[in-house]
């Protein structure tokens, strides 16, 4: 059992990941509620987990699931709906539940993607994920919430004796394969779910795969290793500046403006 006891908000539930991460919270002992759409879904995660229904796509709906939350682990992803869903979903899941959080205190775990600054790539062009999911990030490092940033490589495409965790910065890997780097999607939830309660993991972004070897026990000499993202910059430490601010769309501005905004007036309250 975890030394703290959290009470934690899954975004993304009842997918193939954040299955696994109310999972790994209810082994740690946290308390977990998940937001979905479907209550016939929610039921599927068993009867530990309480169910919320709302729909990321309305700020007003998400509000009550965020009542007496500790802690908000991301695991949602559009899944496919081209640029409109990437927007949608990716960005603005992130961007509407920031919002109704208002000037409540809340750990962050976002899950990105490994590859997640590479703008010309076909998968980038074609759906603009990359840039809206980048998107979020920026508006979670904005929020002025502590938060951990994962962006995991390829799910499940590593063999049986690749389980040793490597965390890496920078976002070189970008070939958009699995030579990029592999990593099983119940070492993604454990990564999300330890880092809510390592004070090691405070404010860092980095790239997570898995290498030939045994799964170390204790993650926080991985999170000590990587460097914190730099204060008031919109993106993580290493990154190329490639998507600079005052090119990015007016309603994109508008929303890290906001999120500053409700940052500076929790710290002046």
């Amino acid at each position: 059992m975890s030394a703290k006891r959290l009470n934690i908000l899954v975004i993304g539930a009842t997918g193939s990941v954040g299955r696994l991460v109310v999972k790994e919270a209810l082994v740690r002992g946290h308390a977990v509620r998940a937001l979905v759409r479907d209550t016939r879904k929610g039921r599927m995660l068993g009867d530990k987990v309480e169910i919320c229904l709302g729909d990321l796509a309305e700020t007003d709906s998400i509000g009550m699931a965020l009542e007496g939350v500790d802690a908000i682990v991301f695991t949602h992803g559009s899944n496919g709906g081209g640029k409109l869903g990437s927007e949608r979903v990716d960005y603005g899941g992130v961007r509407n539940t920031l919002e109704a959080l208002g000037d409540r205190k809340a750990r962050i775990a976002l899950m990105t993607a490994i590859g997640v600054t590479n703008r010309s790539g076909s998968y980038n062009q074609s759906t603009e994920a990359h840039d809206w999911k980048r998107r979020g990030e920026r508006l979670v490092r904005a929020s002025g919430l502590p938060y951990t940033i994962v962006r995991p490589g390829w799910f499940d495409y590593n063999d049986a004796d690749q389980q040793k965790l490597v965390f890496l910065q920078g976002d070189t890997r970008q070939s958009g394969t699995p030579r990029d780097g592999v990593i099983a999607r119940r070492q993604i939830a454990q990564v999300l779910v330890e880092s809510l309660t390592s004070h090691e993991a405070t404010n860092k972004t980095f790239e997570l795969v898995a290498e030939r070897g045994t799964a170390q026990r204790d993650l926080n000499p991985l999170f000590a290793a990587m460097c914190a993202d730099a204060a008031n910059e919109p993106d993580a430490i290493r990154d190329q500046a490639n998507m600079p601010i005052d090119a990015e769309p007016e309603r994109v501005v508008a929303d890290l403006a906001s999120a500053r905004a409700r940052r500076a007036a929790t710290a002046s309250s």
